[in-house]
């Protein structure tokens, strides 16, 4: 009963609802682009990381090649490395719970649980989210798969452009610096003029390597984006502040957030 009376339990579910349902477009323009159900399924089931998955149905939509679609499909799987790490630091996981949080840290299981305050909320609201994703994204992109035929071209009902709309639901409330917007701008503009001349796939590696460079260039304020997005030492937690990198209480600021 507790599960249900739970904060983050009742946002989990709500997010997994919606995330799940855009599982439905993925299955659609995943047999349009010309895997089968079981490639699908189990592109689906094993990478399980919605950006990723739409990069590589993309490239290979486009003509590109498998390399090329492992290539983006790699590049935006970087920040659920990222992800894990802060996850680990939040949670804890132990044993075979470490390998079960690896596969659902997604953002929407990270956001879920950073913008939670209490421990036991936290660790609720990640696993609600992570499992409530990850079946509800394959029961939806099963549904999506199995009707693609049916339906013809996904463009027809605006299916393709459910993964760009997510990207940048997800992308938009981090720009909150100039130095974030400038480069996300940048790298834009350099992926439309890439487009025309390069094979499809490509656009993406330039766009993170012009990304790379501006980003090492430091164009910002020296501490900017140095933070934890979520406080891994909070006062009174027992935490060990003398350890290695761990700082004293009070000095960590707590940096952009990742959704929370």
């Amino acid at each position: 009963m507790v599960l249900f009376q739970s904060p983050a339990v009742r946002v989990a579910l709500s997010v997994a609802i919606a995330t799940g349902l855009y599982g439905l477009s993925f299955g659609a323009l995943s047999v349009a682009a010309g895997l089968d159900l079981l490639q699908t399924m189990a592109l689906s089931l094993l990478l399980f990381s919605g950006g990723s998955q739409f990069a590589f149905i993309g490239v290979i939509a486009g003509g590109g090649s498998g390399i090329s679609a492992m290539s983006a499909a790699a590049l935006l799987g970087i920040r659920n490395g990222v992800y894990g790490m802060q996850v680990n630091v939040l949670l804890r996981p132990s044993r075979w719970r470490r390998l079960a949080a690896a596969h659902v840290t997604i953002d929407e299981s990270v956001a879920t649980a950073t913008g939670q305050t209490d421990p036991a909320e936290q660790r609720r609201g990640f696993w609600a989210a992570g499992i409530g994703v990850f079946v509800l994204w394959n029961l939806f992109t099963l549904g999506g798969a199995l009707a693609g035929n049916a339906m013809g071209d996904p463009a027809r009902w605006g299916l393709d452009g459910a993964a760009v709309a997510a990207f940048l639901g997800l992308l938009w409330p981090r720009i909150r610096a100039r130095e974030p917007a400038a480069i996300a701008v940048v790298c834009a503009v350099v992926t439309l003029l890439a487009v025309p001349f390069v094979p499809p796939g490509v656009p993406i590696l330039i766009a993170a390597v012009m990304a790379a460079v501006l980003g090492l260039a430091g164009l910002g304020p020296a501490t900017e984006g140095l933070g934890p997005d979520v406080e891994p030492y909070p006062s009174g937690s027992g935490g060990d502040a003398t350890a290695p990198g761990s700082g004293a209480p009070g000095r960590r600021t707590r940096g952009r957030g990742a959704g929370a």
